[in-house]
C-alpha cells in the first residue's frame, strides 16, 4: 500500500510484515526529523519462540518488568517535570532519595543550561556500580517533561517515566549481582546509569535548544578523559509503548546495533526490533560526535499515527510491564555480549 503524508510517499510493507505507522514520512521523534524508510526484511516473520530464554546476569531470573512499571507509575505520578517547574524539583528528590537509600554510587551533575528563556538549572544523575574490567558501560535516559507542554498536564509516562523505572529496575539487578560477587563488583565492565535532564526543547527543537544533560555531560566527560573510559553507551527512549516498535535509529554504531539485535533473537523478541529505520535525533549523538559507540533504542510511533506521542494522553494506562520486561531482558543480555566482545 502506497500513502502520502506531508508531502512524503512511503510504502507500507506487504501482509505479515510489521504494520508501518502513518506518521512515517517527516515528523519530529525527540524533537529532530526522524526521516523513516522501510528497513528490507522478508515478507514473513519467523515465529517467536514459545519460551524465551533469560539473561544469566545477577539472579538468571527474567528482568522484572512489574518493577519497572512500578517504579515509572510512582514517577510519573508526580506529575508534570518540566525545567523550572515544581514538579521538577519533585522528581529530583525522588531520584536523589532513592539511589541514596541504596547506598549506591551516586552522582549529582548539576549545571545551568543556556535556554530561550534564560538561565536554567538543571541536573543529571549518575550512578555507579564498579566491575573488575577497566572501562565501563553507560545505559542512559532522559526524566524531565517538555517545557511547551507545561499547561496541558503532560507527565511523561512513556517520554521520561518508563525509561527512567527501566533503569531504576535494572540497577536493582545490578546491585543484587554485585552483592553476591567477589569484592562487590560486576563481573565484567562498570555499568553506569545515568539520567539526562533538559533533553526536551525548552522552545523548538533545534542543536543548541535541546538535549542539554547529554550535550553538558559528554563536553565534561570530553574534557577530564572520562569519555575514553566508555565501551559503549546505549540510550533507552520511549519504549514503555504497550505496542513494542523499536526502530533502528541510522547514527548508531553498527556494531552495537548488532549485538542488541542478537540479544533480542535470543529471546525471540525480533518482531519487537529494527523493523523500520531512522535517523534520529537525540541524547546519543554528543556521544556519537566524539566517537564513543552509542546507540539510540527508541520507539517513535506511539499510539494510532503517533498521536501520544508529546500529548496530555501519554499515561500509565498506554505502557507496560510485558514492554519493560523485554527491554530489561535486552539490555542485560547487550551489557553480557558487550562484556564477551572486549
Amino acid at each position: 500500500m502506497i500513502f502520502s503524508l506531508l508531502g512524503k510517499r512511503v510504502e507500507a510493507r506487504a501482509l505479515g510484515a510489521p504494520s508501518l505507522p502513518s506518521a512515517a514520512a517527516d515528523f519530529r521523534g525527540k524533537g529532530g526529523i526522524a526521516k523513516l524508510s522501510i528497513f528490507l526484511v522478508a515478507l514473513l516473520i519467523t515465529p517467536i519462540t514459545a519460551q524465551a530464554q533469560h539473561p544469566s546476569a545477577g539472579s538468571g531470573q527474567a528482568f522484572d518488568g512489574a518493577k519497572a512499571y512500578e517504579y515509572a507509575r510512582e514517577f510519573a505520578a508526580i506529575g508534570p517535570r518540566w525545567p523550572t517547574g515544581p514538579g521538577h524539583v519533585k522528581a529530583e528528590d525522588f531520584l536523589r532519595s532513592h539511589f541514596q537509600r541504596n547506598h549506591d554510587q551516586l552522582e549529582q551533575d548539576a549545571f545551568t543550561a543556556d535556554t530561550p528563556i534564560g538561565s536554567v538549572p538543571m541536573c543529571n544523575f549518575i550512578v555507579r556500580f564498579s566491575g573488575t574490567k577497566p572501562g565501563a558501560i553507560v545505559l542512559a535516559t532522559h526524566y524531565e517533561t517538555n517545557y511547551p507542554l507545561r499547561n496541558i498536564n503532560f507527565v511523561g509516562a512513556n517520554d521520561g517515566a518508563s525509561t527512567t523505572g527501566l533503569l531504576m529496575a535494572i540497577a536493582d539487578r545490578l546491585r543484587a549481582e554485585a552483592a553476591v560477587s567477589p569484592g562487590k563488583k560486576l563481573s565484567g565492565y562498570s555499568v553506569w546509569l545515568v539520567f539526562f535532564d533538559g533533553e526536551e526543547a525548552i522552545r523548538q527543537w533545534s542543536a543548541s535548544d535541546s538535549t542539554y544533560g547529554s550535550r553538558h555531560l559528554a563536553a565534561k566527560w570530553g574534557r577530564d578523559g572520562t569519555l575514553g573510559q566508555i565501551k559503549a553507551f546505549l540510550l533507552a527512549d520511549m519504549i514503555g509503548d504497550k505496542d513494542l516498535d523499536i526502530q533502528r535509529d541510522t547514527n548508531s554504531t553498527a556494531w552495537l546495533v548488532s549485538l542488541v539485535a542478537e540479544a533480542a533473537k535470543k529471546f525471540g523478541y525480533q518482531r519487537y526490533f529494527f523493523q523500520q529505520e531512522m535517523d534520529v535525533q537525540d541524547d546519543h549523538l554528543a556521544f556519537v560526535e566524539r566517537g564513543v559507540p552509542s546507540i539510540d533504542i527508541i520507539d517513535l510511533d506511539y499510539g494510532p499515527n503517533n498521536s501520544y506521542h508529546h500529548t496530555a494522553q501519554d499515561t500509565m494506562d498506554k505502557i507496560s510491564a510485558h514492554s519493560l520486561t523485554i527491554d530489561g531482558d535486552v539490555f542485560l543480555e547487550t551489557i553480557r555480549l558487550i562484556d564477551q566482545r572486549n
